[in-house]
């Protein structure tokens, strides 16, 4: 056992038994804990390589911060002279051979010691550490010849049509507040500490932001400070412009959109507090944030909408939930709905803290929701058996919040009762009307206008398996979204019928994973992933296709 420590620490114990000298040459010594030196059976080196670019053999500890050498993966009659250079003459007696080393006895030359019993693996972790393997998956064969937007028959060849076609990608990521990573800490005891530290996570995030090269990102979690020292910045400098609304609590992270300055111009911003100190119900502080954005360079494409947010995490409160959702969807439809009547094509993307198949995330989907009878716990679906049974009253919120049940603003009404001809009404008999007219607009029944579909399918279609979007400690899960609309308008103007076919077409989207692929890198985050929720990417095409049937066409 002495030997073998003797041998983790980089020194060999002389032939008399007293003393010790060093098994490795000084410039082996000098690496330290911070650079190692792995080689494989074709004996080559790769100096000065970091720890979290090198490769690791299927014969390691899964904890072990280094790569590891053994016995199994050379040959049998291979020595390696060149790691005792220049002195390898003092090693000629020293009877090197693989089969001198048991199967766990691996050669290391690190140090490393685990700090805390938190630090040891746990079931979950796998053996092998690497890239995440991401493919694009095309979902449109996008060709402008084939393309047909509407059919021959419903066409009049005389007469003129006007095509507009953009398109654009949009990346959703939940970059992990570092000042939350800190507090939740009990969820990352599978990472090792030195992927936790912001300055080495950031460099991982804008690299990951730099190669998907996103004409929108929507990003969560970004905290204040570094928003504004860094993320801002650094940004701009890739040609972004940066929006951005924090939180209105204690915690100092929020919700921005950043998009190209070279693809988009910004018509108006729109932060959305869910925080209202009126309301009891509404006592949290998440945000959302929704953009205007006109394409440039195609005047007869209309503006997009594009909405970002961040929705409450208690999945024991849906009722907050639910109601935060509606105030987004209120600000979406006041500014998606055009002086024309129509509505422009809505992205809105985020961290919903809902499961796919959740009565929230159907609401999304199928525009509609009767939550009758419906347990709070059970509006996200994140817990499979939710504690407590409290149902969802009617409404949800206050009418005070001036948001109807379509999700839409509404103008405070207050119920008159006109003053009978008759003297003996009293103040009681108008308390009772006023009661029984707002019963009548009591409704269980939740709708939005909008037509979302989802850019993931939320399983893999040939094994079923649930894809995941976060993974940490505790769960993996599916929560984070990129709805896009796919609403078709038609309208009369001065007599002349105009139809106005806008929406927006999935072209592509980057895949997502499985928890048994996630936890082959040791979950999230881990040395190349700097967050614990995966960047979500998506290509869209949009088509603005006029079709005039009056007599000048």
């Amino acid at each position: 056992m002495e030997a073998w420590r003797c041998v983790r620490r980089g020194y060999s114990r002389c032939a008399g038994g007293k003393g010790r000298y060093p098994m490795l040459p000084y410039h082996l010594q000098s690496l330290g804990r911070d650079r190692i030196t792995p080689w494989d059976i074709s004996q080559r080196f790769c100096w000065n390589r970091h720890i979290s670019s090198c490769m690791r053999w299927p014969g390691n500890d899964s904890w072990s911060p280094y790569p590891y050498f053994s016995s199994q993966h050379c040959p049998l009659n291979w020595r390696p002279p060149c790691l005792f250079l220049p002195n390898r003459n003092q090693f000629q007696q020293w009877n090197w051979r693989p089969d001198n080393f048991t199967h766990t006895s691996l050669f290391h030359l690190s140090s490393y010691i685990m700090d805390s019993e938190e630090d040891k693996p746990s079931s979950k972790r796998q053996k092998t550490q690497g890239v995440i393997k991401r493919h694009w998956e095309y979902l449109c064969q996008h060709n402008k010849e084939n393309m047909k937007i509407l059919g021959d028959k419903h066409v009049d060849q005389k007469c003129k049509d006007e095509k507009e076609k953009f398109e654009f990608s949009v990346m959703s990521y939940n970059i992990l507040s570092q000042d939350l990573l800190e507090d939740n800490s009990y969820l990352y005891r599978h990472c090792r500490k030195p992927v936790l530290i912001w300055g080495f996570r950031f460099p991982n995030i804008l690299r990951e932001i730099k190669h998907m090269d996103a004409d929108i990102l929507c990003l969560q979690e970004v905290q204040e400070d570094h928003y504004r020292k860094e993320i801002k910045p650094n940004l701009e400098s890739l040609g972004y412009h940066c929006e951005y609304k924090m939180r209105t609590g204690r915690k100092p992270d929020g919700c921005a959109i950043c998009f190209k300055c070279s693809k988009f111009t910004l018509l108006s911003a729109n932060p959305v507090e869910f925080y209202r100190r009126d309301i009891p119900l509404l006592d949290r502080d998440n945000v959302g944030l929704v953009l205007l954005l006109q394409p440039k360079f195609h005047c007869t494409v209309s503006p997009i909408c594009v909405a970002n947010t961040h929705l409450l995490y208690n999945p024991r409160r849906g009722d907050i939930k639910l109601t935060q959702l509606a105030m987004l969807l209120a600000e979406i439809s006041s500014v998606a709905h055009q002086n024309d009547g129509t509505v422009c094509p809505i992205i809105i993307c985020g961290d919903f803290n809902s499961v796919p198949g959740s009565p929230l995330y159907s609401f999304i989907k199928e525009g509609k929701l009767n939550y009758e009878g419906l347990a709070i716990g059970k509006v996200s679906g994140q817990e499979q058996s939710p504690r407590g049974q409290r149902i969802l009253s009617i409404p949800i919120w206050p009418p005070s919040l001036g948001i109807s049940q379509n999700c839409v603003y509404e103008i405070p009404q207050v119920t008159r009762v006109e003053k009978a001809e008759e003297d003996d009404v009293t103040q009681k008999q108008l308390e009772k009307t006023e009661v029984l007219v707002a019963a009548k607009k009591l409704s269980s029944n939740l709708h939005h206008h909008f037509s979302l579909s989802s850019v993931y399918s939320h399983y893999f279609p040939n094994t079923g398996i649930p894809e995941v979007t976060t993974c940490h400690s505790k769960n993996a899960v599916t929560v984070d979204y990129i709805f896009y609309s796919t609403e078709k308008e038609t309208i009369n103007t001065q007599g002349t019928e105009v139809a106005l076919v806008g929406g927006l077409k999935l072209l592509g989207r980057l895949s997502l994973l499985t928890e048994e692929d996630l936890w082959t890198v040791n979950g999230l985050p881990n040395e190349n992933n700097s967050s614990d929720h995966l960047p979500l990417l998506a290509k869209v095409f949009y088509i603005s296709f006029v079709l005039s049937t009056s007599k000048h066409c």
